[in-house]
């Protein structure tokens, strides 16, 4: 008798990690996606929409500045650069995520060219961002980001 008991705690708890860390793929997962869903935006040139993906007390941080909350960002920062590119690309994308319950923390890498409308002039960049997202109702948003760059 004593045995099953000990075999069936084993199995319980081997059922319960096997659940959590397949909540945890899951959560990464979904966090990856909302990087994913950003950065394509960027490539679009067209951030329209992009703000449901930050949480509205967001923090952006940019090469060294505080750019306050995404909407200040979007506003004062990033939609008028985008009508100065005539292109964006990310290439040899990388990204680390770790959940931790209703926080997820990652590191992306990246190289990025610009193509400015106005000359055709070509930037070329390597690329660092954090972020901290949170789940709130089921989603993941991001409550700040932190990106630099340098040629």
């Amino acid at each position: 008798m004593k045995s099953s008991k000990k075999l069936f705690v084993k199995v319980l708890l081997l059922v319960v990690s096997s659940a959590s860390m397949f909540a945890q793929d899951k959560d990464t997962e979904a966090v990856k996606a909302v990087l994913k869903q950003y950065n394509t935006a960027i490539e679009k040139l067209d951030v329209t929409g992009t703000e449901k993906l930050f949480t509205s007390d967001s923090k952006i941080y940019e090469s060294g500045g505080n750019e306050g909350s995404y909407a200040h960002y979007l506003e004062h920062h990033l939609a008028p650069e985008m009508k100065a590119f005539k292109s964006f690309t990310f290439s040899d994308y990388k990204v680390a995520v770790t959940v931790s319950g209703e926080y997820a923390f990652s590191t992306e890498t990246y190289n990025y060219t610009i193509v400015v409308a106005k000359d055709d002039k070509e930037l070329k960049r390597k690329g660092i961002g954090t972020s901290v997202l949170k789940k709130m109702n089921g989603q993941w948003k991001i409550m700040m980001s932190h990106n630099s760059s340098r040629k």
